[in-house]
This record gives structure tokens, C-alpha cells and sequence, in this order.
């Protein structure tokens, strides 16, 4: 199968998930990452605010503040992502391909120790990973590529081995259920 043909085929089944098993599934993986040793050692996270059936991540955001971590999400300028620290959950909106964006520009994230926590439609347990045709995580950690990644998935994105390209940047762990 090639990287289309997957990328059509993950869509598919997270389409046909209905929000109980989203919710779930998601529970699930949010507790195996609070229990990590990635996110213990973190004092910084650049998350991702979850769109269509993606890994509900706000319990994380959430509990990444009142744990005192500083947290950043993802904005898209263009053909380039920064991250921007947000201290209030509430203060997003629809943004590039109608993900979840903050409101505000600023203030832009300079922590090159952040873990990031990175989406995706496919992973291998090499790390190596699909993500949804942009290249915005592969382009920025190209230019940071200090930071500690981890992934969170469902256990249909997790594929014996991916065809990988020369500026395709792997996940340092995937974490699945």
C-alpha cells in the first residue's frame, strides 16, 4: 500500500469511530502519556489541539497547566507552524484547515527542550510516521531538532513498517491503544 492509499485507509476507519470509542480510546491514551517518563521530565509541552477524530488532547493541556508546565499549541503561518503558549484553553478558534489555532500571535514559544507531542495518520514502531500531507512538524523540527517527540495513536494507526523520505523526521515513542 502506499503512503495515499494508507493515508485514505486510516482516514476511513477513524471516520467510521463513533464518539464513545474516541472518547475511550482517548481516556486511555491520555493516561498512559500522564504516566510517562516523557511527560514527567517535561517542564514544557507543544501540544496539538485535536481536530475531526483525533486523540482528545485537552485532558492533557489541562493537566499540563495545573501541573505548572507551560504549554504551546500549534499556529500555521502560511507554510510555516510556530508554537504559541496558551495559559487559557478557552482562547482558540478555527484556523488553517479549520483546526484549532489560539486566538492571540504571541507569545511564541522558545523552548528548545519542549517535548512535543506530535499528530499523525500512521506510525511504525520505528517511530516513523504519516502525518497529514502539510510537513509543518517535519519542517520545524528540521529547524529544532533538539526537542523529545512522542505520539499518541489508536491502535489501527499503527502499521508494520512505513516507506519513509529523506526530510521525514521520526517520533522518538509512539504510544498506542
Amino acid at each position: 500500500m502506499n503512503k495515499q492509499e494508507l493515508r485514505s485507509a486510516i482516514r476511513a476507519r477513524k471516520r467510521a469511530m463513533t464518539q464513545e470509542e474516541i472518547q475511550i480510546r482517548s481516556d486511555a491514551l491520555c493516561q498512559k502519556f500522564l504516566e510517562s517518563d516523557a511527560y514527567r521530565r517535561a517542564c514544557t509541552l507543544y501540544g496539538y489541539l485535536p481536530y475531526n477524530q483525533e486523540v482528545r488532547t485537552w485532558p492533557i493541556l489541562e493537566r499540563a497547566i495545573a501541573d505548572g508546565k507551560r504549554v504551546a499549541v500549534p499556529k500555521v503561518y502560511g507554510d510555516e507552524m510556530k508554537f504559541i503558549y496558551l495559559e487559557d484553553l478557552t482562547q482558540v478558534e478555527k484556523g488553517y484547515s479549520g483546526i484549532p489555532e489560539p486566538i492571540a500571535d504571541g507569545p511564541v514559544a522558545e523552548d528548545k527542550t519542549a517535548l512535543v507531542l506530535m499528530p499523525g495518520l500512521a506510525f511504525d514502531p520505528q517511530g516513523h510516521r504519516i502525518g497529514y500531507g502539510g510537513g509543518f512538524y517535519d519542517k520545524f523540527l528540521s529547524r529544532e531538532p533538539e526537542h523529545p517527540t512522542l505520539a499518541l495513536c489508536y491502535e489501527f494507526q499503527m502499521v508494520e513498517k512505513l516507506e519513509t523520505e529523506q526530510f521525514d523526521i521520526p517520533v522518538d515513542e509512539v504510544i498506542w491503544a
